[in-house]
């Protein structure tokens, strides 16, 4: 590898692919990330997720006219011509097919949130990585907030009992549930709570989510997501000894270029900040909580939906 790396991007259908280039690219911006520039891209769309359609063009031409990336017909044509790559499309469907096509060139691929949109698919993306020893990372940028990360670390308050996190939860019909504005807070619970969940109940109406769950330790952690009020991410970290909270903007440094900081440490030669087999159980809570959702009973992170789901737990809908 160069001492400059070379980053591939697929997907350019999210306000994401900008705010990564602009921080790796231009080394004039005040959190700017510096060590790699992203190259070359493929746009990659979904036609019937409208936010991905109708932003795609634009994006694209942003990272081609402004940042002089290199804009190829295929995700095989970004894997050759990169050291490393963000999988950055926003519909999570597409991943596992994306995701597929460049395994086999052995490049490490940070997956943006969601890795999938089920545990089967998300299973499938970590066998492939096996089988063709590519190191993978997928999650939310916002566990990567420095008030959180500081709570979490903050060990003279004893161990973490629980945790509480909360944020907005906007409903997305291609993207089931808490696949979409969910899986922020899911993974901010994560990373305070590590893996371990084995059973989550969720509570729902119109405005509001309110999902617990229940670790194998005894520890309970719960999601507010909320579709009415704020749109505010934050946490309550509680410890043996007392309970820290985390406003995720409180700091000067947006969180996207802390996780922007991993990944670039990662890609240079150092490890991934979340294992993937924590991300696979993140998924499969999301999916249990999208079940409980619309049956409004517990569901085992050991089970998988059962048969007999129906279409609406399926697309994350709620009871009528």
């Amino acid at each position: 590898m160069s001492s400059i790396l070379r980053i591939g991007m697929i997907g350019l259908d999210t306000s994401h692919a900008v705010d990564f280039t602009e921080l790796l690219n231009d080394p004039n911006h005040k959190h700017h990330v510096p060590g790699a520039r992203v190259t070359v891209a493929f746009p990659g769309s979904s036609p019937d997720f409208e936010l991905s359609a109708r932003r795609v063009e634009g994006f694209t031409e942003t990272l081609r006219s402004k940042h002089g990336v290199e804009i190829v017909d295929t995700p095989e044509a970004v894997a050759e011509r990169c050291d490393a790559i963000l999988l950055e499309s926003v519909d999570g469907r597409v991943h596992l097919e994306q995701f597929r096509r460049i395994a086999t060139y052995g490049k490490p691929v940070f997956i943006d949130k969601p890795l999938s949109v089920s545990s089967r698919e998300a299973e499938e993306i970590a066998r492939l990585a096996g089988q063709h020893g590519v190191e993978v990372m997928s999650c939310s940028a916002v566990r990567f907030a420095q008030t959180l990360t500081e709570a979490i670390a903050a060990e003279e308050g004893g161990a973490i009992i629980g945790a509480d996190c909360y944020g907005p939860m906007d409903l997305q019909p291609t993207q089931p549930g808490l696949f979409w504005y969910g899986v922020h807070t899911a993974d901010m619970l994560y990373a305070a709570m590590g893996p371990g969940c084995i059973r989550v109940q969720a509570h729902t109406n119109d405005n509001h989510d309110l999902i617990v769950g229940t670790w194998s330790d005894g520890r309970i952690g719960t999601i507010r997501g909320n579709r009415r009020g704020n749109r505010r991410f934050g946490a309550c970290v509680h410890r043996e000894k007392q309970t820290l909270y985390a406003d995720v903007y409180a700091s000067d440094k947006p969180y996207y270029a802390l996780l922007l900081e991993s990944v670039v440490g990662w890609f240079a030669g150092g490890r991934p900040a979340v294992d993937l087999r924590e991300t696979l159980e993140v998924v499969r809570f999301m999916e249990a909580a999208n079940e409980s959702r619309f049956t409004g009973q517990p569901v085992s992170l050991g089970a998988s939906p059962t048969v007999g789901e129906t279409a609406a737990a399926r697309e994350g809908g709620s009871p009528s």
